[in-house]
């Protein structure tokens, strides 16, 4: 069996006294905590069959999206250069940054919720550190063999068929790292252009850089990090407690059934040998991803990937045991021995009810956001060379920059007014066709006739703009000043 062994050393120095009776003692303590390998074994059942499920699905939509096509462009693409996000239909700007927020506050709000009411389901079945480790670990099973052949090869000194099979598990590795690097590019720049560069090996030095950074970050944390990720990098299983009660589903051992423990024949009578149902071949350990033993309660460094509860059901199966000795049960479940966690008051607890209703909240707002989205972002940003100045027949002109966002992906007709001020007139040179998704700064000018200029007095006065687009929408309207000189 490998599991986490602490190796934490001391040594003890005493150096010769000055004098009788006078003696140094002085005590060095490693702060290093000596770790063995943990080796994986394989498993299957069912949460190892929804485990992989998840995995396809992660990875078909994250290899795969880049490739789609919408509109004779990629379909989701961030376009830093610019400046465009485009994901389906939607066409953002940088200005819609509080769209990223809303999307962060959803995400943060869900991973509250499930937590609460079933554990880490995230770290066990779609986060990037369990899939691709689930995927390593996979490559290495198939070169280097299940986890005690492993171990074998691992202690045999090197040759030929170490050399191989070592060789094969990190070039495959490797291979799969630059596809996901190249993949992860492949939304910031066209994934076309890029697979064209790549038989030249033509990548700007931006595209190298975050190729190879991406790549190495899921060689390295995949392939050698592994359970170190989870268990001193991820701050999740730090917190993750704070969002656990009584009635949070998570993995257990039940100790009253399983205990005491001990090897036995089938045909055992366990009651009068006086044990539980558990058989102590430590298999809930050997497939354990980051080497914890279950069976001393909840820990940390549990994911949830429930490998323990597939492959300690398939052992109660061999001995004609119940299911369940590892499952998913509450902290109230195993100490009152009652199966209430699918039951209303699992479910309808107040913490479960506040994430709930925040939830909605926000996921409410924010497609009712999008769905009102306007067609056309405006800004308009006054000319601040020249505040005011005087032109032909008397008349007072600002000068003002209006920048057009189109967020559609189709030709936009534009007309720029202005009101608020009597007699105030705009006066932009040429006629206004937004291209699809184009971005453009127009100059306007707006003049004001003498007599409405001195009604209003010497000094800064409210005028709008009045951006008006095609028939049947509303049209849009942006603030800002007109100058009268004195």
């Amino acid at each position: 069996m490998s599991a986490e062994s602490d190796k934490s050393q001391s040594k003890t120095l005493k150096p010769a006294s000055a004098g009788k009776g006078n003696q140094t003692v002085i005590e060095i303590v490693s702060l290093y905590q000596a770790q063995s390998k943990i080796y994986p074994r394989a498993v299957s059942g069912l949460f190892a069959r929804w485990r992989w499920g998840l995995v396809w699905f992660t990875q078909i939509l994250f290899y795969g999206l880049p490739w789609l096509q919408w509109n004779d462009r990629q379909a989701v693409l961030f376009d830093l250069a610019s400046r465009r996000f485009y994901i389906g239909g939607l066409v953002l700007y940088p200005q819609d940054f509080i769209y990223l927020t809303g999307l962060l506050l959803i995400s943060a709000y869900a991973l509250f919720l499930f937590t609460a009411v079933a554990g880490r389901l995230w770290c066990g079945f779609a986060c990037p550190q369990t899939v691709y480790t689930e995927i390593f670990m996979w490559i290495e099973r198939k070169f280097e063999g299940d986890r005690q052949a492993r171990i074998k090869l691992d202690a045999a000194p090197w040759g030929f068929n170490k050399l191989w099979r070592k060789s094969a598990t990190q070039l495959s590795w490797i291979v799969v790292g630059l596809w996901t690097g190249f993949s992860f590019v492949g939304y910031f720049t066209p994934i076309k252009e890029l697979w064209a560069e790549a038989f030249t090996l033509g990548f700007g030095p931006w595209e190298w850089f975050w190729v190879l950074f991406y790549g190495f970050a899921t060689y390295g944390n995949a392939g050698f990090l592994r359970e170190q990720v989870c268990k001193y990098m991820c701050p999740y299983a730090r917190f993750q407690s704070a969002m656990f009660d009584k009635d949070t589903l998570i993995i257990s051992y039940d100790a009253e059934r399983g205990e005491p423990r001990g090897s036995r024949s089938k045909k055992t009578d366990i009651k009068a040998a006086g044990l539980g149902s558990c058989i102590d071949c430590t298999l809930c350990v050997q497939v354990c991803p980051t080497g914890i033993d279950i069976r001393k309660g909840l820990q940390y460094e549990c994911i949830g990937c429930a490998a323990c509860i597939d492959v300690c059901d398939g052992v109660m199966d061999k001995m004609d045991y119940p299911r369940g000795l590892v499952r998913y049960a509450t902290q109230r479940e195993i100490v009152t021995g009652a199966r209430e966690h699918l039951s209303l008051r699992h479910l309808l607890r107040p913490r479960v009810l506040i994430y709930s209703a925040i939830l909605l909240t926000i996921g409410g707002a924010f497609v009712t956001s999008l769905w009102l989205r306007a067609p056309l972002r405006i800004d308009v940003v006054r000319d601040r060379g020249a505040l005011a100045r005087l032109v032909q027949d008397g008349r007072i002109e600002n000068s003002y920059s209006v920048q057009l966002m189109n967020n559609t992906e189709a030709a936009l007709p534009v007309s720029i007014g202005v009101r608020g001020i009597p007699g105030a007139e705009a006066q932009v040179r040429g006629t206004l066709v937004l291209a699809p998704a184009e971005s453009r700064w127009v100059p306007v000018s707006v003049q004001v006739p003498p007599d409405a200029a001195q009604s209003l007095g010497a000094g800064a006065h409210p005028v709008e703009f009045v951006i008006s687009l095609d028939e049947g929408r509303a049209p849009l309207v942006e603030k800002s000043t007109f100058i009268v000189p004195r």
